[in-house]
C-alpha cells in the first residue's frame, strides 16, 4: 500500500524557505511554495531554480511556486519562513485553515517583545504549533548534506504527526517539548553571531571569538531561564549547536554583518547592499530592552547594540568587556 502524500506549504521563498521546500518535497506529490516576488515564482515554475536567493541549486519538479496565499488554505502543514518582524502580518493574511503551523523564523517581535510562537498563538489559537530550529545553512540543506535540528512541538501527539513528514535521509529532527527554549536559542544566537563577526573583522583573534561564544552562551542561558526555557534545550542543537555554526562562518548573514562592522563599515552601508535579512540587527535592541526589564545582565548583547547604533567601535567595546569587574564564571 502506497504511503499517502501530505499536503505541505512553505510560506517564504528566501534561501531557507527554498531549501526547506527542496528537502521536504522528497516523497510528496506536490509541495506549494509561496513567494512574494513574481520573478521568483516564474523562476521556480519555469526554470526550476530560485536565482534570486538560492542560485545554482536545481529544484524538484513537484515544487510549485505561487503568489496566491489563498491556495494555502487546503494545506495540512504550513511552514512559515518569513522574516520575524513580518510574521504577524503574514498570519493575519493567511486564509482560515486548520493546518499545523511550523515556525521557521528566528527573532523577537520589536513592538511587543513577543516570541514568534506567542505571536502565532495569539493570532491562530486553534492551530497546532511547532518550531523548527537548529544549525542549518540553507545551501548545505539544499545539497542534501547531513543536518540535524530541533523540532519543538506543543505536544508529543503533534511530534508524532510531523516527524514522518520532516525527517528525511539527510535531515534529522530531534523532539523537544520546549517551544520557548527553541525560540530563545535561535533569536539570541543571531545577536551573538554579529558580535563574533565583529571580532573577526577587527582582527581580534580566535581566543577572543571563543571567549565570546562561551560567555555569550552564558547570557543565552540566563535570558532563557528568565523566559521559562529549559537549560538542556539551549545546550542542544537549537541553542549551542546553532550558536557555534553561525558564529564561525561568513555563510551566516549575521556573522557577515558583524564582520563588516568590525572592518569599520557602518550599519547603513552594510544593510543597503543586502538582498537577505540579518535578523540579529533587529533582534538586538529588542532583546536588550526585554533583558533589562527582566533584570537579566547581557553585556555582550549590550556591546553589539552599541556597535549597531554607532555609539562605539569594536576595540572600545571589547576593552569595556575585558575590564568589567571580575566575577565567577557561573554568573
Amino acid at each position: 500500500m502506497m504511503k499517502k502524500s501530505v499536503k505541505i506549504g512553505v510560506i517564504g521563498a528566501g534561501a531557507w524557505g527554498t531549501a526547506l521546500a527542496q528537502t521536504l518535497s522528497e516523497g510528496q506529490d506536490e509541495l506549494l511554495l509561496w513567494a512574494r516576488e513574481p520573478e521568483v515564482v516564474d523562476q521556480v515554475n519555469g526554470q526550476r531554480e530560485n536565482m534570486n536567493f538560492l542560485a545554482g541549486y536545481p529544484l524538484r519538479e513537484n515544487i510549485r511556486a505561487t503568489q496566491d496565499l489563498g491556495t494555502m488554505a487546503q494545506r495540512e502543514i504550513l511552514l512559515l519562513v518569513t522574516p520575524a518582524q513580518h510574521l504577524r502580518h503574514m498570519l493575519h493574511s493567511l486564509p482560515v485553515t486548520d493546518a499545523a503551523i511550523i515556525l521557521c523564523c528566528k527573532g523577537i517581535e520589536a513592538d511587543t517583545q513577543m516570541l514568534m510562537s506567542e505571536v502565532a498563538a495569539a493570532i491562530c489559537p486553534n492551530n497546532p504549533l511547532a518550531v523548527l530550529s537548529g544549525p542549518t545553512f540553507a545551501h548545505e540543506v539544499a545539497q542534501a548534506l547531513p543536518t540535524a535540528l530541533t523540532l519543538a512541538c506543543e505536544s508529543s501527539a503533534l511530534w508524532d504527526r510531523l516527524k514522518p513528514v520532516i525527517a528525511k535521509p539527510t535531515f534529522r529532527p530531534y523532539f523537544s517539548d520546549d517551544v520557548v527554549g527553541a525560540e530563545i536559542g535561535g533569536a539570541v544566537k543571531n545577536v551573538l553571531a554579529i558580535g563574533c563577526g565583529v571580532v573577526d573583522g577587527a582582527g581580534l583573534g580566535q581566543n577572543a571569538r571563543a571567549s565570546l561564544i562561551g560567555r555569550g552562551f552564558a547570557e543565552m542561558l540566563r535570558y532563557g531561564a528568565a523566559r521559562g526555557a529549559k537549560a538542556e534545550t539551549l545546550s542542544g542543537l537549537c541553542g549551542l549547536g546553532d550558536l557555534v555554526l553561525t558564529c564561525s562562518s561568513t555563510n551566516s548573514r549575521n556573522f557577515s554583518l558583524g564582520k563588516g562592522l568590525g572592518e569599520g563599515l557602518s550599519l547603513e552601508e552594510l544593510m543597503a547592499d543586502r538582498a537577505t535579512v540579518a535578523e540579529g540587527a533587529t533582534t538586538a535592541p529588542v532583546l536588550q530592552k526585554d533583558a533589562r526589564e527582566r533584570g537579566v545582565e547581557m553585556p555582550i548583547v549590550d556591546a553589539v547594540c552599541a556597535m549597531l547604533s554607532g555609539q562605539a567601535d569594536a576595540k572600545s567595546v571589547i576593552a569595556q568587556l575585558m575590564t568589567r569587574p571580575l566575577v565567577s564564571e557561573r554568573r
